[in-house]
């Protein structure tokens, strides 16, 4: 199913409280259907932020990375799921067992579980500074492979790794990038990044996108701009 072009960009919202994410997300207007709510907001406001999103019309992407035992990611999910979230994350490095109990936890449900393979601010030093003799490349197949054998349909990769994982996982798999930045932006603490256009080109269904939009003078503007590199790319 072709996916409309807002519903593509996923837009990052990374404000210390609930009063400035809301009036980020109202000055956005209906450019984008997505937003994220990570560590730093949720932390400060809790579920509540969540379902104030949800009220403004909004679907979530609750990007917390559970990466704990197998009941406790189990049990994370599950209250993620009764908090009406459409997506949310784990990592795959959690292993086999927190991976497969952690996807069987949103079974026949809307939500989506994500398997988180290797931050976009990491790079093949970084992974061999902690015992993972493997580039970037690597270890993403390596867990976007374990992840699929116990059922998981979604995973967060950086956008060089898309056409990898399309190529050996066909579009069974839902892949949403971040990394992500429009032409002319610094690239910030991503070291494995990719415009719009061409993470779409390349197999992404969904773009994370953060500063370029939250920090632009207008983001309605800055996300009216990038829907136009994604109605040329598709």
């Amino acid at each position: 199913m072709s996916i409309p072009p807002k519903e593509k960009i996923i837009v990052a919202i990374d404000t210390p409280d609930a009063p400035s994410s809301l009036r980020l997300v109202e000055s956005l207007g209906d450019t984008v259907g997505w937003v994220k709510i990570g560590l730093q907001l949720f932390t400060a406001e809790g579920p509540s932020i969540v379902r104030q999103m949800k009220d403004l019309g909004r679907k979530v992407f609750l990007d917390l990375k559970f990466h704990d035992i197998p009941n406790t990611a189990r049990e994370a999910v599950h209250s993620a799921l009764a908090l009406g979230v459409d997506m949310t994350t784990i990592h795959l490095a959690g292993g086999r067992s927190m991976v497969k109990e952690s996807v069987g936890a949103a079974e026949n449900s809307p939500l989506l579980v994500l398997g988180v393979t290797v931050l976009t601010s990491m790079n093949e030093a970084e992974l061999n500074g902690i015992g993972i003799p493997r580039t970037p490349a690597e270890q993403v197949e390596h867990l976007v492979a374990l992840g699929t054998e116990v059922g998981l349909r979604g995973v967060v990769c950086s956008p060089l790794e898309i056409s990898l994982l399309r190529s050996r996982f066909g579009n069974s798999l839902t892949i949403v990038t971040p990394g992500v930045r429009p032409l002319g932006s610094a690239s910030g603490d991503q070291s494995r990044i990719m415009t719009p256009a061409d993470a779409l080109r390349a197999g992404a269904d969904h773009l994370v996108i953060g500063r370029p939009i939250t920090a632009a003078p207008s983001p309605r503007d800055a996300a009216k701009k990038i829907l136009g590199e994604i109605s040329e790319a598709t």
